[in-house]
């Protein structure tokens, strides 16, 4: 690899270590948070809502900044907005928590769809491969903001707030290591086969794949959000339930980091697909219905399951878009879209829950999503590329 390529994959790396902690570290943090600003209940769960919302909602707003900016001018404007949000959040009230909240939003959002637009314009011949080390550096920020949130609250005092500094620090770091890749920013990016949004919104492939993004990120929040009360409900321990979360979080960057393994050379993922929803499948099952020792290990199957989906969702972008102005359109369509059905899983369990005082429904609901996410793999993961629509040669990514 050339110089520049290197230090890219690093630079790709490190932005990835700062989009999810901003979400994990609050929701560690949350009880300490509501106590602290006196949020009410109702009022205190829109913390981990919220910026579900937001990653569907600014990730519209992704493709027009990069026709007018390009890739790096992207990711120019996100991280000062991380920085600023993060301090933002810590400020004195539900207002500022709020507000913060929404800017970091955007951040991701925006950073979420511009990167497999520049790993695809990068790295043409590796997608899947460059793809699992941005998906493996998210999910393994995403555990060490969650397990070290609650700690160094402690180490400071009992401040919820000194976490979310620090998240900012992280991010102006982060800032410093783009900083030579940022000469860029400010062109425009090359135009490309995308043409106009309504030619994406009649494909057929387009839809396979933003359907098979949405389906499985729905998966993912109901288990980051509902895996630790399930765990309690079945006779588990607060420590021990939040340790399972905190394991299967961490699993999924192993998943992630074989994906590329598993994908090998080949141009179709159908078959992929279709085994790691399989795969997640197993691992619910085990979750609700195995004798309680087993958790541990059904967690731990579905964290594989669920990181090594991630990666192919965000893989399967690049690799059925004809080009990156076409990964850039697809990429806001499928993660505005996705993330927006995702943010209704975590509340449809909820609610299911709330009416039937069990997890029956909300299993059953759940075996559909992946039985639905399997349909849209087999659309999604065929050899051929939105915008061009015509079959892949098989290559490295």
């Amino acid at each position: 690899m050339r110089t520049r390529s290197v230090w890219l994959l690093v630079a790709i790396a490190a932005l990835a270590l700062n989009l999810r902690p901003p979400f994990t570290a609050a929701g560690a943090l949350l009880p300490d948070i509501a106590a602290d600003l006196r949020l009410a209940p109702g009022v205190a769960g829109l913390l981990p809502t919220l910026p579900v919302i937001c990653l569907g909602v600014f990730a519209l707003a992704a493709t027009s900044i990069r026709r007018r900016w390009g890739d790096e001018g992207v990711v120019a404007v996100c991280l000062p907005l991380l920085v600023v949000g993060s301090l933002l959040r810590s400020g004195p009230n539900a207002a500022t928590l709020f507000g913060g909240t929404i800017v970091v939003g955007a951040a991701v959002g925006i950073a979420n769809v511009t990167l497999p637009a520049l790993i695809k314009r990068e790295f043409p011949g590796n997608v899947t491969l460059v793809t699992s080390v941005y998906t493996v550096f998210l999910t393994l920020g995403s555990s060490l903001a969650a397990a070290l949130a609650v700690p160094l609250m402690s180490a400071a005092g009992g401040s919820w707030r000194t976490p979310l500094i620090a998240l900012a620090a992280v991010a102006l770091l982060t800032g410093l290591v783009w900083l030579p890749l940022l000469r860029r920013a400010g062109r425009p990016a090359v135009p490309g086969s995308g043409g106009p949004a309504a030619r994406l919104l009649r494909s057929p492939l387009a839809w396979q794949v933003t359907a098979f993004m949405g389906l499985q990120s729905l998966l993912a929040y109901v288990v980051f959000g509902w895996l630790p009360t399930i765990a309690q409900d079945r006779g588990m321990a607060a420590t021990e339930a939040g340790l399972v979360l905190s394991v299967s979080t961490l699993v999924q960057a192993l998943g992630a980091m074989t994906l590329p393994l598993l994908a090998g050379r080949r141009s179709d993922q159908r078959v992929l697909g279709v085994s790691l929803l399989g795969v997640s499948a197993l691992g619910l099952l085990g979750v609700f219905l195995a004798p309680l020792s087993w958790m541990w290990g059904a967690a731990v199957v579905l964290g594989f399951g669920m990181g090594a989906l991630f990666g192919l969702a965000l893989s399967v972008i690049g690799l059925r878009a004809a080009d990156a102005a076409v990964a850039s359109r697809l990429s806001a369509m499928a993660q505005a879209v996705g993330y927006l059905l995702a943010a209704t899983g975590p509340l449809l369990v909820g609610l299911l829950h709330q009416l039937s005082g069990g997890w029956a429904l909300s299993m059953w609901l759940l075996l559909a999503v992946c039985l639905c996410g399997a349909l849209a793999a087999l659309g999604a993961g065929r050899p051929l590329r939105v915008g061009a629509e015509e079959p892949v040669r098989p290559s490295a990514g």
